[in-house]
C-alpha cells in the first residue's frame, strides 16, 4: 500500500549510513533591485550569496551533494518581484526563495509562496505585522532581526531605568518607509507608557521649534532620521539647553550600512564644537557586530569582488551577512528533512527545521525563534570622550535571553535622568495667615479667572474664523501626531 511505501522510506533513511552523502538539485529564485541606491542592492548582495554556494558545494562536505541553481531577479520594492515569481513558475516553481527586503513587495511574494508551499528567507520584511505566521506569512522566514526585536532593547532599558514617556521621532520618506516601521515596532512594544509620535516627511523643513515643544513633556526622545537631520535636532536641543541630563536622546542606526554614532557630529563647519557637546547626550542602538576569523575572510572576499560603478558596494551589512546565512540555514534544514524522508517539496517541512533552531553563521552565532523571527543582538553606544568626541559600545543586548551585558565603559549616572521629579521643598514662611504656597494659588486663581473671562469673549468674537484656520491646517498637516495604527502595514499590505 502507499502508506506501507511511505512507511519504508522512512526506515531507509533512518538506517542510512553516518557518512551516506545526500544529493538534490534546489532552484533558487532571489529578488533583489539592481538600483544600488540600496544597501541591499544586487551588486552588493550577490556575491554573499555565490560565496555561500561555494561553501555548501565544496568537496566532502556535509552539503555538497546539494546543487544550488541561483537565478537573479529584479527588485523595484513595487511590484516586479512578485511579476518575475509568476512568469519563472510558469516553467518552474523554485524551491526556495530569498528576498525580496522592502515592506510592501514581500507582502505579495510571501502570500504566494505561502500559497505554494515554497520557503521565503529574508533579510527584510522588518515590519511588525509579518510576525502574524498563522496566515498569508506562514511560509516566511526572517534572517535578520525585526524592528520588534529591536524595540526589546528598548522596552528593557525602560522598565531597568524606570522610564515612563517617550517621544518617537521620525522622517517619512514615503517610500520604503524604513524608519515608519521602525518607530512601529518601538510603539509596539512600549504603548503601555505615555507614547507620543512626530512624524515628518523626508523633503519638507525639519520645525526644529515645535519639536522641542513636544520634547520638554517627555523623558526619552527616540529617533530614527539621516545623520544630518539627527545633527540638525541636536544643535537645536543644544541651543535650548535640552542636553543637560534631563532628557535621554537615542538614535536608531538601521542595518548596520553607516555609523551615525561614528563622528557624525563633525561637518567642518562652526557649529562642530556646539554639535560634539550635544551629542555627548546623543546614544546609538546599532546591531551588534561581532568578529571571528571566518568573518574577516568572508568581508575581504566580498572587498575583493570589485565594484567599478559602486565605491562603498564592498562593505558588508545586515543584509550581506544575512542572505549568506539565509542559504546555510535552508541547506541545514533541507538535510534534516531529507534524513527523516521528506522531500525539498514539502516546504512546510522545510521550514519546520528551520523555526526554533541555533547554528553558526558567518558574523557568529544565529537564533531563529519559534515564530520564525531571527533574536536580535544589539550594542548600545555612548559618547565616552566629550573632549574627543569619541563613541564606544557601552553595553550589549542579547535577545535571545534578553539580557544586557554592561561593558567597563557604561555609566549608569549617564543614563539616569537628573532633576525631574525632585519634590520641591515647601515653603516655611507665611504672609497674613496663609503660607506662601496658598497665597500665590489665590493670586494665580483671581489672574487665570479674569484671562479666562476675556479669554471667552474674544473666543465668541472669533470663534468661526478659528475653526476654519484649524480646519486649514488639520488639512496641511504633515501627520506629526497620528496613531501609527492608523497607517499599520496591515492595511498598506494591500494596496501596495
Amino acid at each position: 500500500s502507499f502508506c506501507f511505501q511511505g512507511l519504508c522510506i522512512v526506515l531507509m533513511t533512518d538506517i542510512l549510513p553516518a557518512g551516506t552523502l545526500l544529493t538534490e538539485d534546489v532552484e533558487v529564485l532571489v529578488f533583489l533591485p539592481r538600483n544600488n541606491s540600496y544597501p541591499f542592492s544586487h551588486t552588493r548582495v550577490e556575491p554573499a550569496i555565490l560565496y555561500a554556494q561555494r561553501r555548501l558545494g565544496a568537496d566532502g562536505g556535509r552539503y555538497s551533494g546539494f546543487r544550488f541553481h541561483v537565478h537573479f531577479e529584479d527588485s523595484d520594492c513595487v511590484n516586479d518581484a512578485l511579476f518575475a515569481m509568476v512568469d519563472r513558475s510558469c516553467v518552474r516553481k523554485p524551491d526556495l526563495v530569498l528576498g525580496p527586503v522592502c515592506e510592501y513587495e514581500a507582502a505579495a511574494v510571501v502570500r504566494l509562496a505561502s500559497r505554494w508551499d515554497i520557503p521565503v528567507v529574508s533579510a527584510g520584511a522588518l515590519a511588525a505585522a509579518f510576525g502574524d505566521k498563522q496566515g498569508e506569512y506562514s511560509h516566511l522566514t526572517r534572517i535578520a532581526p525585526s524592528y520588534v526585536k529591536m524595540a526589546e532593547t528598548f522596552a528593557a532599558m525602560f522598565k531597568h531605568f524606570k522610564w515612563s514617556s517617550a517621544l518617537l521621532v521620525y522622517e517619512d520618506d514615503k517610500g520604503e518607509r524604513n524608519c515608519y516601521f521602525t518607530v512601529e515596532g518601538v510603539y509596539h512594544l512600549i504603548s503601555d507608557f505615555s507614547i507620543k509620535i512626530y512624524a515628518f516627511q523626508q523633503e519638507v523643513r525639519l520645525d526644529t521649534d515645535d519639536l522641542l515643544q513636544d520634547i520638554v513633556d517627555t523623558e526619552v526622545v527616540i529617533m530614527c532620521m539621516g545623520a544630518d537631520r539627527i545633527r540638525e535636532i541636536m544643535l537645536a536641543a543644544h541651543r535650548r539647553r535640552l542636553t543637560n541630563g534631563n532628557y535621554m536622546f537615542f538614535n536608531v542606526e538601521l542595518f548596520n550600512a553607516s555609523f551615525y554614532g561614528n563622528g557624525s557630529w563633525k561637518r567642518g563647519d562652526k557649529y562642530d564644537n556646539d554639535a560634539r557637546q550635544a551629542y555627548a547626550s546623543l546614544n546609538t542602538l546599532t546591531l551588534l557586530r561581532t568578529v571571528k576569523p571566518e568573518f574577516e575572510n568572508f568581508s575581504m572576499e566580498m572587498e575583493k569582488a570589485g565594484y567599478h560603478d559602486c565605491k562603498d558596494c564592498g562593505s558588508v551589512n545586515m543584509f550581506v551577512e544575512g542572505f549568506h546565512d539565509a542559504m546555510l540555514l535552508y541547506a541545514i534544514a533541507l538535510h534534516e528533512a531529507m534524513k527523516n524522508g521528506y522531500s525539498k517539496r514539502n516546504g512546510t517541512e522545510v521550514i519546520s527545521r528551520m523555526w526554533n533552531r541555533t547554528f553558526e553563521g558567518i558574523a557568529g552565532q544565529v537564533s531563529i525563534d519559534a515564530n520564525g523571527d531571527r533574536n536580535g543582538d544589539f550594542s548600545l553606544m555612548a559618547m565616552t570622550n566629550v573632549e574627543a568626541g569619541t563613541y564606544e559600545v557601552v553595553a550589549n543586548y542579547f535577545g535571545a535571553n534578553g539580557t544586557f551585558q554592561l561593558l567597563p565603559a557604561f555609566n549608569t549616572d549617564h543614563f539616569t535622568l537628573r532633576g525631574r521629579h525632585r519634590p520641591h521643598a515647601e515653603i516655611a514662611e507665611k504672609s497674613c495667615g496663609l503660607g506662601v504656597s496658598a497665597l500665590t494659588g489665590v493670586i494665580v486663581g483671581a489672574v487665570l479667572g479674569t484671562a479666562m473671562l476675556v479669554a471667552f469673549f474674544f473666543f465668541r468674537k472669533n470663534y468661526k474664523i478659528t475653526i476654519v484656520r484649524r480646519t486649514h491646517s488639520e488639512e496641511c498637516d504633515n501627520g506629526k501626531h497620528r496613531q501609527l495604527r492608523e497607517d499599520s502595514i496591515r492595511s498598506n499590505f494591500s494596496a501596495a
